[in-house]
């Protein structure tokens, strides 16, 4: 079975890094004379700056991708049609079995498209499907449902994608619920953050600070926008160090808009940071305000308070948990919702099967689903792993 394998964008390597490794250890398990699963990686280039790339490869210790696109940014339509554009050549030179697709970037559903017409059409298979905002103003939205509706099997993270997919009508054979490979990352290397120097490096000790990450249009484009989170903020900051490593094109937004000096004052704004040093800044954290969806994830499995800076989830375990809450994007809202959080004591839980795992029953059920009969002998690693995986 050939796979191919994209990435594009940050959140895209966290999740993919897991099965890579996963398709490793099962064709180790198999012995070098049967055929298992060939891995074509491919990075689409969507983020391309080093910052955001390489250093996440070497972090999480992926091979060098075996293409790159190179398609770069623009606008979601100019990025999406260039990704498509550079990544149908390699679709049909490589003709896949499956391509796997992760998470819910441009990316994501512009090499979905793509083979999704192809003319020898592999498999498609989306992890981290279902997840849902229910705002179809978010880009990410739309990412998601189409490439659900476009995908022959889906990987779910958390009950509510179950519940959201059965409700659009897939039919239950394609659903699988399987954990979080983005959390197979976090436990790999949990305690090679522990050894990171970037809380020297910064002057700061445990639970002294908070972090702070944004990056979503809706937030950091407009002045008024960005102006009315800097100042839900303001009294975390008078409180704490507010540690932002921000996003080139963040950093870029804030320049333009003439916040610069806001940020500096009540902020201490850094380059963006490799995985494991922001994997230690965040599980050291007092607090975390936040408009990623990943990062929702990442300190709930690390019990770490969060503040979602945005109006709505696609990752409601996240607050069913008791890890995070809905900030809004009002001042108001933002400061209030920081001030429960610092505050709040209650029990908290890791989700079902954010065990580390999802990867390993990512792959069991890929081998017992596409791997040839007679690929590899009865009773073998395929059988244990699928087995494992139900």
């Amino acid at each position: 079975m050939k796979i191919l394998v994209v990435v594009g964008a940050r959140p895209n390597f966290m999740k993919a890094a897991p099965i890579l490794k996963a398709i490793a250890g099962f064709n180790g398990m198999l012995g070098e004379w049967a055929e298992g699963i060939q891995p074509v990686l491919v990075h689409t280039g969507q983020h391309y700056d080093t910052r955001m790339s390489d250093a996440f490869f070497a972090d999480l210790e992926m091979p060098q991708p075996d293409v790159f696109l190179g398609a770069g940014s623009g606008s979601h339509a100019q990025q999406t049609a260039e990704i498509m554009k550079r990544f149908e050549p390699v679709l049909l030179q490589e003709k896949p079995d499956v391509l796997l697709i992760v998470g819910d970037v441009n990316s994501t559903l512009a090499c979905a498209l793509v083979a999704s017409k192809a003319p020898s059409r592999p498999a498609i298979v989306h992890v981290e499907a279902g997840l849902r905002s229910f705002d179809r103003g978010m880009p990410e939205e739309i990412n998601r449902i189409l490439t659900d509706q476009l995908s022959d099997l889906l990987f779910v993270t958390e009950e509510s994608g179950v519940r959201n997919l059965r409700a659009e009508g897939v039919p239950e054979h394609k659903i699988h619920l399987v954990g979080n490979t983005m959390i197979d990352s976090l436990r790999e290397y949990e305690s090679c953050a522990d050894r990171s120097a970037v809380l020297q490096r910064l002057e700061i000790s445990r639970r002294s600070y908070a972090l702070l990450t944004l990056h979503r249009p809706a937030n950091v484009d407009e002045h008024d926008a960005l102006v009315e989170i800097l100042e839900g903020l303001s009294d975390l900051s008078t409180a704490m160090p507010v540690i932002f490593p921000a996003h080139p094109r963040t950093q870029a937004k804030i320049r333009e808009l003439g916040l610069g000096a806001d940020c500096d004052r009540c902020l201490r704004m850094l380059e963006p940071l490799g995985y494991l040093d922001f994997l230690c800044l965040m599980k050291n954290a007092r607090i975390v305000v936040t408009d990623s969806g990943g990062i929702q994830e990442e300190t709930t499995a690390l019990g770490i308070p969060c503040v979602t800076a945005r109006d709505n989830t696609e990752r409601p375990v996240t607050i069913d948990a008791g890890t995070n809450v809905l900030g809004g994007t009002r001042r108001e809202s933002i400061a209030r919702a920081i001030r429960m959080q610092l505050a709040f004591k209650g029990k908290r839980s890791v989700p079902e099967l954010w065990d580390g795992r999802a990867a390993a029953r990512i792959v069991g059920i890929l081998a017992d689903r596409f791997l040839r009969p007679g690929a590899v002998p009865t009773g073998d690693a395929t059988g244990q792993i699928a087995e494992n995986a139900r």
